[in-house]
């Protein structure tokens, strides 16, 4: 049976999106609920195919689409162009010309409804065209013409790119509606998009046409109302100094409302304000998700909603474990993956560890989990981000005291944000006592003989580092599997060591680190103003026994052999990493490659980019990121930039600079600033230790995980064996044991979905440091100022002053960045640090003076400010700036002369 041409709205079902497009599906969907819509028709993408399938022309179209690039606007325009030329010139087919026809019948909208269009995951709003006061049969069929062509719009085909929405699937309806005669008309939020609270609906109104306002030309009535309650909490007023009106031959004009444009007169009332919200909450309660709505009140003062689609830019909320509701009360939800540098999306076995370990720790605190493999009840995820729920914590007067400092250190503006929202009345302290919170701190400090631990590592720092070693030497036997075991027994290791042997490894190492910082702060109270800024966290270059840096050094060392070797180094210059990587697995590269890098994986190739997301490949398995960066260490020519050379450089400058602050101080004074700063030295590097041991831990449970996917993909049930990262040990037992069930989707289905709801949460840029349970983003509230000159300002990390070229870069894979660049990112992690031996700068949006970028920093000893909001945003590649590490300052510098090649 042929697909019809012509659907009413009330004909129109939600499964009907295929034929009909986002728009029209939701304008049937309302019209069947009984919402206050205009009528109209839907021209059905059936006449769209039977239009473009008469030219061959789109089918060349797509094949260069398929192969081009979403950053290579240039190619897309050109291609773009190529298909409204194409659209616009193909026949119409009689029947489809009489169709439109017939339903013109008055003035009406033409309005283009895409398949790919008003999705719960890509709005698609403004990206095709709409034609109002449409009248005439004749006008009408042109105006859907324009329509067609409007799918391949520069800006359209640029969206779909972005997106990863792929052209061929994408077909054009069209809705013909009936115009409403709007006295005034406008667009309504029914969540904040700003601030992403829900439930407060957002209302821009002006008279006549809502056109005027979706399309900026003009500056509307502005109001905020509580969906709740109906109680208005703003409003401001605009010039409304152009109104868009209806022409009566067809077609509208922009007519000047004059100088005032009733600036000083709303353009609705209360009561229409509050009929408007009202209606906005039955029409997010009708779909169960925030609403982004058209509206046009006519003369007879009816209410009309011509359009609703999802507002796709909101952050989800946060969402407790399955196991147990929300507790009541607005929630403040902090985020792990923000905290960590991780901006992409877990895994589900990633968010599974983290359950796992979340549990581990409220069990050591005093909080035992019912089921672990759901986690500790303050653990959510949203978005596949992780985040813990910190209200109790931050409404007691034991949290307050400590949460913000700890913050302070590791990532200053959710600190500031922290603080700004304990100064709200409705985030008062429910727990004034600090004694339960001391009495759980106890605890856990004799269970792991904390306070030995501290001692001994300021006795002897000697036997602080022996004390890790005998830690690391008895994880890595316990980690040395048999083999010859079942699936399921993998399994049951897997969340046996998670569950309860990872956590243990912090308690056993992290006292010594505190114990090195805390004597940071000892100094920095012992000499005052007896040190001038900058000079104490010069005691902090060169750092030894850290992990990471002797990671990152071990690579500069293997790129030094390699350049020695013409033939390797060139081939590493040239070929893509990618490549490199596959001769590499083949055993096909230069023996000083091969040799080298099996011995840096040897040691280091259980890391990864997000390495604490165990979903992630290891750096074993797939080594491309690292031969990158060894590239960009061959491109590092002047000695005097040498990485090894200035880790050195910095280490003696800490020494001396520990005897000019110890002969500052003096007496016993300066031989206490003396022997603090020498036990800094000795004992903070080991704060990267605990994480390393527990990434090694993540790199062999995700071992045993491949060989259990193996088995499920020798099996049938999955398409590969790292599609058991998508899924949670719960599923992967059941996959293991028995069919999923009738009412339980197929492990199959779930890696699929799940894959595809990653690669969208994959093009997210933004993650919000705190959310609040009812959508609030604290810090989209009271965003942070620029600086005098347009500077951007943040936190030091590292002193010192840099000007250069801006590389921007979101993701270290494959990223290139030449030496001297300052390197402007999210966050890191130690998969990002080896980009930093040859930066000359660093720019974070997250972090504070002692997270992870600014640490390795200033072992360094290059310039760096972290906690800079939406850097990444404000500065653009190839942009020069100045970098402050001491004023915690990033501006923009005169333009620099262009490199001369040669």
């Amino acid at each position: 049976m042929d697909a019809p041409l012509i659907l009413k709205f009330g004909e129109i079902t939600a499964d009907a999106l295929p034929l009909v497009g986002g728009k029209a599906a939701n304008l049937g969907v309302l019209t069947a609920a009984g919402f206050p819509v205009p009528p109209g028709v839907c021209l059905t993408t059936e006449a769209y195919r039977r239009v473009t399938e008469r030219s061959g022309s789109l089918e060349a179209v797509f094949d260069s689409l398929d192969v081009t690039p979403a950053d290579d606007t240039g190619a897309l325009r050109e291609l773009a162009a190529t298909a409204r030329r194409t659209v616009l010139a193909a026949p119409v087919p009689d029947d489809v010309a009489e169709a439109v026809r017939n339903s013109a019948h008055g003035p009406v909208a033409v309005r283009s409804s895409a398949t790919a269009e008003d999705l719960p995951h890509a709005s698609f709003a403004g990206q095709q065209d709409t034609y109002l006061h449409v009248v005439g049969p004749d006008a009408v069929l042109d105006a859907v013409r324009r329509c067609w062509a409007s799918l391949w719009t520069d800006r359209a085909v640029a969206y779909r790119a972005a997106n990863g929405i792929g052209h061929r699937s994408v077909r054009l309806a069209v809705v013909i509606q009936e115009m409403v005669e709007a006295e005034v008309a406008g667009v309504m939020f029914t969540a904040n998009p700003v601030t992403g609270r829900r439930r407060e609906a957002v209302i821009d109104a002006a008279p006549g046409l809502g056109e005027a306002v979706v399309s900026g030309a003009v500056n509307p009535d502005h109001f905020t109302v509580d969906i709740a309650t109906g109680r208005i909490t703003g409003r401001r007023p605009g010039d409304k100094r152009l109104a868009v009106r209806p022409l009566p031959g067809g077609g509208v004009e922009h007519v000047e409302t004059g100088a005032d444009g009733g600036a000083e007169h709303a353009c609705l009332t209360d009561d229409q304000v509050r009929a408007l919200a009202e209606l906005g909450g039955r029409v997010e309660d009708h779909y169960g998700a925030p609403q982004d709505t058209e509206w046009a009140v006519d003369g007879g003062g009816t209410l009309w909603l011509t359009q609703s689609r999802p507002i796709t830019t909101l952050f989800p909320i946060p969402r407790h474990s399955p196991a147990g509701p929300a507790p009541a009360g607005t929630r403040i939800y902090f985020s792990i993956s923000v905290a960590q540098g991780v901006f992409q999306p877990f895994t589900p076995m990633g968010q599974q560890t983290f359950r796992l370990l979340s549990a581990a720790a409220g069990g050591v605190l005093g909080f035992p989990v019912a089921d672990r493999l759901e986690g500790a009840p303050v653990f959510c995820t949203a978005a596949g981000r992780l985040f813990i729920d910190v209200t109790g914590v931050m409404r007691s007067r034991a949290g307050r005291a400590v949460v913000p400092r700890l913050l302070d250190m590791m990532e200053a503006r959710s600190a500031v944000v922290l603080r700004e929202l304990i100064r709200d009345p409705g985030f008062g302290v429910t727990q004034p006592s600090v004694r339960p919170a001391l009495r759980r701190v106890l605890r856990v400090a004799a269970r792991y003989r904390v306070p030995a631990r501290l001692a001994r590592a300021l006795l002897s720092p000697a036997a602080a580092h022996r004390s890790a070693a005998r830690v690391e030497a008895a994880l890595r036997a316990r980690l040395d599997f048999p083999q010859d075991v079942t699936a399921l027994e993998r399994l049951d290791r897997v969340e046996r060591t998670l569950g309860d042997e990872a956590f243990p490894i912090i308690p056993a190492i992290l006292p010594s680190a505190v114990a090195g910082l805390a004597m940071f702060g000892l100094a920095h109270r012992l000499l005052g103003g007896r040190a001038r800024p900058g000079e104490l966290y010069t005691v902090l270059r060169g750092l030894p026994h850290n992990v990471t840096t002797e990671m990152d050094l071990a690579l500069w060392r293997l790129a030094t052999r390699i350049r020695e070797d013409g033939q390797a180094a060139s081939l590493l210059l040239t070929a893509p990493a990618a490549e490199l990587a596959a001769r590499f697995h083949a055993g096909s590269l230069p023996a000083v490659v091969d040799g080298g890098l099996r011995e840096f994986l040897g040691l280091y190739g259980v890391r990864a980019v997000a390495e604490i997301d165990l979903g992630v490949p290891r750096w074993a398995e797939d080594p491309a990121h690292v031969i990158g960066v060894l590239a960009n260490y061959l491109r590092l020519d002047d000695p005097a930039l040498a990485p090894d050379a200035a880790f050195a450089r910095g280490a003696a400058e800490a020494a001396r600079m520990i005897e000019t602050l110890a002969a500052r101080a003096g007496g016993l004074r300066g031989r206490t600033v003396r022997f603090a700063l020498r036990r800094v030295r000795a004992l903070a590097g080991l704060r990267e230790l605990p994480k390393f041991l527990i990434v090694t831990t993540f790199a062999a449970m995700r071992s045993e995980l491949r060989a259990v996917g193996a088995e499920l993909a020798g099996r049938g049930v999955l398409d590969a064996p790292d599609d058991v990262f998508f899924l949670t040990l719960k599923e992967v037992r059941a996959a293991l044991t028995a069919d999923p069930g009738p009412d339980r989707p197929a492990p199959r289905a779930l890696v699929a979905g799940r894959r595809e709801e990653a690669a969208r949460e994959r093009r997210r840029r933004h993650i919000p440091r705190v959310i609040l349970s009812d959508g609030t983003e604290p810090e989209a509230v009271t965003a942070p100022g620029a600086a005098a000159d347009g500077a951007l300002t943040g936190t030091p990390a590292s002193a010192g002053t840099v000007t250069g070229r801006a590389r921007v870069v979101l993701d270290p894979a494959g990223a290139h960045l030449e030496p001297g660049e300052i390197l402007v990112c999210p966050s890191t992690d130690p998969g990002w640090t080896p980009l930093f031996l040859t930066a000359g700068g660093l720019v974070m949006e997250m972090g504070g003076a002692n997270s992870h970028g600014a640490v390795v920093a200033r072992e360094y000893g290059i310039p760096a400010v972290v906690g800079v909001a939406r850097a990444t945003e404000r500065v653009a590649t190839g942009q020069a700036i100045t970098v402050d590490g001491a004023s915690g300052t990033v501006s923009p510098a005169s333009p620099l002369p262009e490199p001369v090649d040669g």
